[in-house]
């Protein structure tokens, strides 16, 4: 992983937290996601005409990802209508690289060296720890059916993370990959909320517009720079030094929403770095 990739990854971690947050931040889920998605359908269209399309071979993992991508949001929207951000984010990123690197070992081929699995393994264990202590900081109980849709989450993430990475390596063209996955997947949640709030949606979408349309370009950005780090490095470490995106989240629930940050989730942040350190040791 060169250090341009990185970079991108992270930018794609800060961009990521922050759409998710805007999201977190708008009470009635489903418009926060007819927002979001609807935003991001609008980048895919507008990106349309100046891409070209991807290839043929790219097409299958285009519609799987797409409807993976849909049992993501789904999830997500659950995850975060049960539990508080600070908890169920962590979590929800912080079970996916793992996962990732045995998906990547499995159906892409690729099996991390030594440093990469040690800087995986670290780098999930500080993200875990981040979403244990915000529950033990709590003091409340945790929503074990939160809990699950957020572990679910998880799956869903190392399982698209994967797909989109051979469907962007096969596509031949990265931007028309992610501009035909932004229209297909983000067209879905804005169709549900039509059918079920109806002639309601346009009035009950207004206040909210700017923050949850600016979610969606942010969406947008986000995975459009880890579909290109997917072409340059392999999955997994991209996957685990994307997840960096909790610490941002972290941040983001400590100064907006007022939430408890403390040194556990201090020392459980230095951990994840540590890991990153790890994954990218040349040595």
């Amino acid at each position: 992983m060169t250090p341009l990739v990185a970079a991108a990854v992270l930018m794609a971690a800060v961009t990521h937290a922050s759409w998710n947050a805007i999201a977190h931040g708008i009470r009635d889920q489903l418009l926060a996601f007819t927002l979001v998605g609807g935003g991001g359908a609008l980048c895919g269209a507008a990106l349309l005409p100046f891409t070209p399309l991807p290839a043929a071979e790219a097409w299958p993992y285009l519609l799987a990802s797409a409807a993976v991508h849909v049992v993501y949001q789904l999830l997500l929207m659950r995850s975060f209508t049960l539990g508080d951000f600070g908890q169920m984010y962590p979590i929800a990123r912080g079970s996916a690289p793992l996962a990732v690197t045995a998906f990547a070992a499995l159906f892409a081929g690729e099996v991390p060296d030594g440093w990469q699995l040690a800087g995986v393994a670290v780098a999930s264990a500080g993200l875990v720890g981040l979403a244990l202590w915000g529950i033990r900081g709590s003091g409340t109980r945790p929503h074990w059916a939160a809990v699950g849709a957020a572990l679910a989450t998880g799956l869903a993430i190392a399982a698209y993370t994967v797909v989109d990475g051979l469907g962007v390596r096969a596509s031949g063209t990265p931007l028309g990959y992610i501009a035909w996955l932004m229209l297909l997947e983000g067209l879905a949640i804005p169709a549900r909320a039509l059918a079920v709030r109806r002639g309601r949606l346009l009035a009950e979408l207004r206040p909210h517009a700017a923050r949850g349309l600016l979610g969606g370009l942010l969406s947008v950005a986000a995975y459009g720079l880890v579909l290109w780090a997917q072409t340059r490095a392999a999955l997994a470490p991209i996957a685990a030094l994307r997840e960096s995106s909790i610490i941002v989240g972290a941040a983001i629930g400590a100064v907006v929403l007022k939430e408890r940050f403390g040194t556990p989730r201090i020392a459980a942040a230095g951990l994840m770095l540590l890991g990153i350190g790890l994954m990218l040791h040349t040595g």
